[in-house]
């Protein structure tokens, strides 16, 4: 796989990185339903063997057990991929979540500790709140890179007014934003600021949480696990339920003429922004990272990224 240079870092990243949401497993606010560690380790394994070079997770997923998983499924391994973790939002003891850029420096010496590392690649603020603690999350994040606790420093779903204010303090790295054909809103403002400030993009998503993998159906949203939090997402209820899946079926159609699943599409479609660097793509078992590691190679051709923008133009 060719590889981009992330914003100002000296990281070069595979088109796709490993994303460890879903790897968080069950039992907390936004789970994917139950997940078998064995499979989490497996996939992290088979990603890395296929050439997959970054790994991006966060504290939250799962209450600290993502980054747990992989800290574990590194350990002992030559692979020796680039880490990216998230911070800003914690938990207590009855698994109640929170948001706060005030806890940053306890955060990154428990992530160390999950991920059994001596240094993260990239910290990232999950999200911008409270907004009034940008400036003092951002300042954190700074120096914490001064002292060699990580590498280089991100933010997650800020807008160009938080992106400009956290400039004022110290470079942005890198920028992670949702991002997919359902969910195309950055194309506005936020990407063109990223490509014209120098800022990388990794954006999450490219897939909208599997509904453009080619692989979901009305059947299997309804059968989601209580805990699977697509259960009340908006794009998974009608009316808007239908017309994705729909999307998704031309998806596989025009995968077929190339011989790769819906999914990979959905992925080539994001990297044909000239503002993405590259984009996460999570992965629940070896099977699954295997259906997709095409996505690192396969591009769209112009007449079928036209083709697609025709079909997206019929949404209401």
């Amino acid at each position: 796989m060719k590889t981009k240079q992330l914003g100002n870092s000296d990281m070069h990243l595979t088109p796709i990185g490993f994303g460890a949401w879903a790897i968080g497993g069950g039992d907390w606010a936004y789970a994917w339903g139950p997940q078998d560690d064995a499979d989490s380790i497996a996939a992290i394994h088979r990603a890395l063997d296929l050439g997959i070079n970054w790994i991006d997770t966060a504290a939250v997923y799962g209450l600290g057990h993502s980054e747990e998983i992989v800290g574990k499924a590194l350990k002992g391994t030559s692979s020796k991929p680039y880490i990216f973790t998230k911070c800003g939002m914690v938990w207590n003891e009855k698994r109640e979540i929170s948001q706060s850029l005030r806890t940053i420096r306890q955060e990154v010496e428990k992530s160390l500790m999950r991920l059994q590392v001596d240094v993260i690649d990239l910290y990232q603020i999950h999200w911008p709140v409270p907004d009034v603690e940008v400036e003092e999350g951002w300042s954190t994040l700074a120096d914490l890179k001064r002292e060699g606790k990580v590498r280089w420093i991100g933010a997650s779903n800020f807008t160009v007014a938080q992106m400009e204010r956290a400039l004022k303090i110290a470079p942005i790295t890198s920028l992670q934003p949702p991002y997919s054909m359902i969910n195309s809103a950055v194309e506005a403002e936020i990407l063109p600021f990223c490509l014209n400030n120098g800022i990388g993009v990794i954006n999450y998503a490219p897939m909208h949480s599997g509904m453009l993998t080619g692989a979901m159906s009305k059947e299997r949203v309804a059968a989601f696990p209580k805990d699977d939090f697509r259960r009340n997402a908006k794009q998974y209820q009608e009316p808007h339920l239908s017309w994705n899946l729909s999307l998704a079926e031309l998806l596989g159609q025009i995968g077929a003429r190339h011989g790769v699943v819906a999914g990979v599409i959905a992925i080539a479609w994001t990297l044909h922004h000239p503002a993405i660097t590259a984009a996460i793509v999570g992965g629940r078992s070896a099977k699954q990272v295997e259906g997709i590691i095409s996505a690192g190679e396969f591009r769209l051709p112009e007449s079928e990224f036209a083709e697609i923008g025709h079909f997206l133009a019929t949404r209401a």
